[in-house]
């Protein structure tokens, strides 16, 4: 039998999910099994990367049985992982110590270090300004840990360990895809690689940093020790793999300029997709991403709890039902604009631009306003931070084109909750139909690196599995909720400047 299925796998930070898919993307088998993280002290959060290669072969097995599927017709095979955290390996490919999570804050006095140093050259040639990511992790492991940061031969991300482990590499075959550059502060974006400039400024060895490939090139064969640990055959075709972000962006299909991506999770993160890389030095609000896809950038911001304010809502402020569906429903009770009602969901600090000292408030409440101006005033708060993060793109880059966005996420199944973002940003929303977009964006890298799919941004587009429905936005709003927006931008720069009264 010719092979002809794809297999993505998705390694997140709490669960690893595997899907085995057609080459038109329709879903064969899928299962998730669960990571341990380590909270072993405040601000320490790790991981072992064995424990998380034990997760990918896990979920793959249990991907197979579950739906009795037959290994032997898949063509190739990817990982995409989280970003910003990073691991190292000695010489031999062994893990020299746990896996420095993206949680984990031990690096903060580096993140300060790095952006005195010169933060805004960082922004430049990353696309990401200091922040808790690659580069001061490795500053910490190079003052704190010395003893262990000798025996580091490569610093790698959990998509190319658990990569490199199935195909056997060396320390010095360690990769890492051009997807991450943005997070680790040492990079060359626009260049695709390591900036001698930025590694020599803060003494990093070069020699310990992988080489930059793209997504898509085989980095070997699962071998045999593998083949069993994941229930595969051998000899299928690994392919380098990318961030979670990434693959999530190029499973949704939002491939082409002028396209967006509201990811309503327990972040709410915006991405749109350009033709230019924009580094954001003015506001530190935006982070370029490199796509999948060549030519192609990702500008994007984030609402670090954006959706677990809609939780919080449903468990603090509802009596009996507190589903999100009765949420909405006691939300359609107040007019939009909340008549000048205004909150910020920056409930612990705020990410994009960074001021860890900002809260939630409500402002601007009289007599008139009643529990539903106060709920909707909440839910409407992250569609108006999606309108600052969009300004600023406008800024970066004038005459940008916005025709459509995508949503996915829990989030997305609340159909007022998108229309009600399509209305503030004045751009329309469709739902992805496709339960984990991740998963597939890595599985079609891996049909690019079998050979079997050409155009990979074509290819993405035409199985994005895109809701017909569209939240259009509605004219008759666009004034009020652009006077909502004002209101609301005044009020968070009010805001930040309270909140950071006793620094």
């Amino acid at each position: 039998m010719k092979r002809q299925l794809l297999l993505g796998v998705d390694l997140g930070t709490t669960a690893t999910k595997a899907a085995l898919y057609t080459l038109e993307g329709a879903v064969v088998a899928e299962a998730r099994t669960e990571i341990p993280l380590s909270t072993p002290a405040i601000g320490v959060v790790e991981q072992r990367l064995e424990d998380i290669y034990e997760s990918a072969a896990a979920a793959v097995k249990a991907c197979l049985a579950g739906a009795n599927a037959d290994p032997s017709p898949i063509a190739a095979m990817a990982f995409d992982s989280q970003m910003a955290g990073v691991g190292a390996v000695d010489e031999d490919f062994r893990p020299v110590a746990h896996f420095d999570s993206w949680l984990d804050m031990r690096c903060q006095p580096y993140i300060e270090f790095m952006d005195r140093k010169c933060g805004d050259r960082i922004t430049a040639l990353t696309g990401c300004p200091p922040t808790c990511d690659h580069g001061p992790k490795i500053l910490w492991w190079m003052n704190d840990r010395p003893a262990d940061y000798a025996r580091i031969a490569k610093f790698l991300m959990p998509s190319a360990y658990v990569a490199g482990r199935c195909v056997g590499l060396r320390a010095e075959q360690a990769y890492m895809d051009y997807t991450f550059l943005h997070f680790t502060g040492l990079s060359d974006a626009l260049a695709g690689g390591w900036s001698s400039e930025l590694c020599s400024t803060f003494g990093v060895d070069m020699s310990r940093l992988p080489r930059i490939v793209a997504p898509w090139e085989v980095v070997g064969e699962l071998r045999e020790e593998a083949a069993r640990e994941f229930g595969l055959c051998a000899g299928i075709p690994v392919a380098a793999g990318c961030g979670d972000t990434a693959a999530g962006m190029l499973g949704a299909g939002v491939v082409r300029p002028g396209m967006l991506l509201d990811t309503a999770g327990t972040a709410s993160v915006l991405a749109c997709s350009t033709d230019r890389f924009v580094a954001d030095t003015a506001n530190r609000t935006l982070i370029t991403m490199r796509s999948v896809i060549a030519g192609l950038w990702h500008p994007l911001a984030y609402v670090a709890g954006g959706g677990l304010v809609l939780r919080w809502l449903c468990d603090h402020f509802l009596d009996g039902d507190k589903s999100y569906e009765a949420l909405f429903a006691a939300v359609a009770a107040a007019p939009p604009g909340c008549d000048g009602l205004t909150f910020s969901p920056h409930l612990g600090g705020r990410i994009c631009p960074a001021a860890a000292g900002m809260r939630g408030a409500w402002v601007g409440f009289s007599w008139s306003h009643t529990k539903a101006h106060f709920l909707r005033s909440a839910v409407e708060s992250i569609a108006y931070e999606y309108a600052y993060y969009l300004e600023i793109l406008r800024q970066l880059i004038p005459g940008l084109g916005l025709v459509e966005g995508r949503v996915i996420g829990g989030g997305s199944q609340l159909r007022a909750w998108n229309q009600m973002k399509a209305d503030v940003m004045g751009v329309p929303l469709r739902r992805v139909m496709r339960q984990e977009s991740a998963t597939w964006g890595a599985a079609m890298i891996a049909g690019k690196a079998a050979g079997l799919i050409g155009d990979l941004a074509a290819h993405a587009e035409a199985c994005a599995a895109v809701e017909q429905e569209c939240a259009a936005p509605h004219e008759r709003l666009r004034e009020l909720y652009r006077q909502g927006y004002l209101r609301y931008r005044h009020w968070q720069d009010t805001l930040n400047e309270g909140f950071h009264f006793d620094d």
